[in-house]
C-alpha cells in the first residue's frame, strides 16, 4: 500500500538523534506551559512556534509535534490536580479527573490522561493517514443548518445527560447562553449587554469563564467548607504510582468509546474538541448509572478515560482535515497553518503531491511525539501529583494566584480581573445548590457557533425554517436527540417506579 511505504519513507527521515531531541524538547516546553493556568495548549503552541522556525522542516514539524500533544497533556495536569482546566478540551475531564485527585488517586488519574491521550491519539492519526480523504469529505457536508443541529444535539444532549434534574441542566443552560450574548453581534454589529463597557465588545472570553467558574469556583466553595468539612481541603497522594491490572481493563473500553467520539468531529470545524469530550462523559455517565455499585461522583476511571481520548483523537483527525482541506478545525490548527505557510505549504488537495515528503515526515512525528510523551510522561506522573502535598492554604492561594495572573496576562484587563471574581461567585452559588457546570461551559463555547448558524442558515432561504429540517443529515440528528430524550424520561421514570415499589 502507498500510504504504508509512504510513512515508512516518513519515518526515515525523522527518527535521527538530532530530531528526537527536538521532539522531546517540544514535549517538555508544551507540558510546561500547558499546565500554566489561563494559558493551555494553544497558547503553548502560539509562544514556541517562533522557535521551530529556525530549524529545517522536518525538525521543526517533529518539535512542533511535541509541543502540540505535550500542551495538550498539561491542560489535563492541571484539570486533574487543581480542577483549572488549561483549555476548553480539559473541561470535562475536571468533573471526575480532579474527584480522583482529590481521594489520593492523582498518579493514577494522571496514568489515565497519559495513556488515554495516547491511544486516543495514536488511532486518530492511523485512520488520518488512511482515510484522510474521507474526514475530508465528512467536513464537506456540513452547512450552517447541519451546524445549528450538532449544536443543539450537544446543548440538549449535555443538560440532560450531565445534570440529575432537567431543570437545573437548562437553567445551566441558559446561563451559559446569557454569558455567550455579551459582546457584539458578529453579524449585525451590534452590541449587546456590553454595559457601554469597551473590553465587553469582544465577549466574555473563554478562559476567563473556565478559570473563573471551575479555579476560583473551587477555591471559594472548598474555603466555605475549612470548618464545616475539614475533608474537603484534605487531599493526599497513594503509594501505588500506576493503574493496577483492574483499573486498566475498567478503563480500556471508555478509552475505545471516547476516541470513537472524538474522530469525526475532528474532520469538522464545530468547536475544537469540547462537543466529543462531553458526549463521550456523558455516554459514560448513562452507562455507570446501569452498574450495581454507580461510581460517578466518586472519581470514576471512565469519566475521565473517556473525554481524553476523546479530545486527543479530535486532536489527532483535525490534522487529517487540515492536510486535506487545508480547514483549521481549532485555535492550535489555526495556529499550526501558520506553521505551514513558513515553509511554503499551502494544505489542501494538492499537498500530498507537492510537498508529500514533509508531508509524510509530519505524520510519522506525529507518531513518535505520541510514544515520547507517553514514555516521558507516566514516569513523571507521580511527580506531578506531588503538587498536591503542598499545604492546602498555599495550594488555593497559590491557584487564586495564578489563576488572576492567567487571565491577566492574556488582556492586560482589569475588566476581566472582576469578570473572574464575579463568575468565582457564581461558581460558588452553582456549587451550593448543585447546579451542574457542563451545561454552562458548552454553551457559552457553542452558543456563538449555534447563533450564527442559524441566522445564516434563515437568510440564504429567506426565512424559510423548514431549511433547518431539510437534508438527511439533520433529520439524522433531531431523530436520535428525540430518541436519546425518550430514553433518559423513559430510565427516569423506571428509576422511579423501582424506588416506589
Amino acid at each position: 500500500m502507498d500510504q504504508l511505504s509512504n510513512l515508512a519513507e516518513g519515518f526515515a527521515n525523522a527518527i535521527t538523534p538530532i530530531n528526537l531531541l527536538w521532539v522531546f524538547v517540544g514535549c517538555m516546553l508544551g507540558t510546561a506551559v500547558g499546565v500554566l493556568p489561563g494559558l493551555g495548549s494553544a497558547m503553548a503552541v502560539a509562544l514556541l512556534l517562533p522557535v521551530t522556525f529556525s530549524l529545517d522542516p522536518i525538525g521543526a514539524f517533529i518539535m512542533f509535534a511535541g509541543i502540540y500533544y505535550g500542551g495538550l497533556f498539561g491542560d489535563s495536569t492541571t484539570a486533574i490536580l487543581m480542577n483549572t482546566p488549561g483549555n476548553s478540551t480539559a473541561i470535562a475531564s475536571t468533573f471526575e479527573g480532579h474527584r480522583m485527585a482529590k481521594l489520593g488517586r492523582a498518579p493514577q488519574a494522571l496514568a489515565t490522561s497519559a495513556i488515554g491521550a495516547f491511544a486516543g491519539g495514536l488511532i486518530a492519526t492511523i485512520l488520518v493517514v488512511f482515510f484522510a480523504p474521507v474526514l475530508a469529505d465528512l467536513a464537506t457536508v456540513f452547512g450552517p443548518a447541519e451546524y445549528f443541529a450538532l449544536a443543539i444535539v450537544a446543548f440538549i444532549a449535555t443538560a440532560a445527560v450531565v445534570a440529575d434534574s432537567a431543570i437545573k441542566g437548562l437553567s445551566a443552560l441558559a446561563i451559559g447562553l446569557a454569558l455567550a450574548l455579551v459582546g457584539v453581534d458578529s453579524i449585525s454589529g451590534a452590541s449587546r449587554y456590553t454595559f457601554s463597557v469597551a473590553a465587553l465588545f469582544d465577549g466574555i472570553d473563554i478562559v476567563v469563564i473556565t478559570v473563573g467558574l471551575l479555579a476560583l469556583g473551587e477555591v471559594l466553595h472548598v474555603a466555605s467548607r475549612i470548618h464545616k468539612d475539614p475533608t474537603a481541603t484534605t487531599m493526599k497522594i497513594g503509594k501505588r504510582p500506576f493503574l493496577s491490572k483492574g483499573e486498566f481493563k475498567e478503563a480500556l473500553p471508555a478509552w475505545l468509546r471516547g476516541s470513537a467520539f472524538g474522530v469525526p468531529f475532528g474532520a469538522i470545524p464545530a468547536g475544537g474538541a469540547e462537543i466529543p469530550t462531553f458526549l463521550a462523559f456523558g455516554l459514560e455517565r448513562r452507562l455507570d448509572k446501569r452498574r450495581k455499585d454507580p461510581q460517578f461522583g466518586k472519581g470514576a476511571i471512565r469519566g475521565l478515560a473517556a473525554p481524553e481520548s476523546a479530545a486527543n483523537a479530535t486532536a489527532g483527525s483535525a490534522m487529517g482535515s487540515l492536510l486535506a482541506l487545508g480547514l483549521p478545525t481549532s485555535a492550535t490548527a489555526a495556529i499550526m497553518l501558520a506553521a505551514f505557510q513558513q515553509y511554503g505549504m499551502q494544505p489542501g488537495p494538492l499537498l500530498f503531491t507537492r510537498n508529500g515528503d514533509l508531508v509524510w515526515a509530519l505524520l510519522a512525528s506525529l507518531f513518535i511525539g505520541m510514544f515520547v510523551l507517553l514514555i516521558i510522561n507516566l514516569p513523571f506522573a507521580p511527580l506531578w501529583a506531588k503538587l498536591l502535598l503542598i499545604p492546602k492554604p498555599y495550594l488555593y492561594a497559590g491557584i487564586t494566584v495564578f489563576a488572576a495572573l492567567g487571565v491577566y496576562a492574556a488582556s492586560s484587563s482589569i475588566v476581566d480581573l472582576i469578570l473572574l471574581v464575579l463568575l468565582g461567585l457564581l461558581g460558588f452559588v452553582m456549587r451550593r445548590y448543585e447546579i451542574p457546570l457542563a451545561p454552562v461551559l458548552i454553551a457559552v463555547i457553542l452558543g456563538p457557533l449555534a447563533e450564527t448558524s442559524l441566522r445564516r442558515a434563515l437568510a440564504v432561504s429567506e426565512g424559510d425554517a423548514t431549511v433547518l429540517f431539510g437534508s438527511a443529515l439533520t433529520v439524522t440528528l433531531y431523530g436520535l436527540l428525540v430518541l436519546g430524550l425518550i430514553w433518559v424520561a423513559a430510565s427516569k421514570i423506571r428509576a422511579r417506579q423501582s424506588v416506589d415499589i
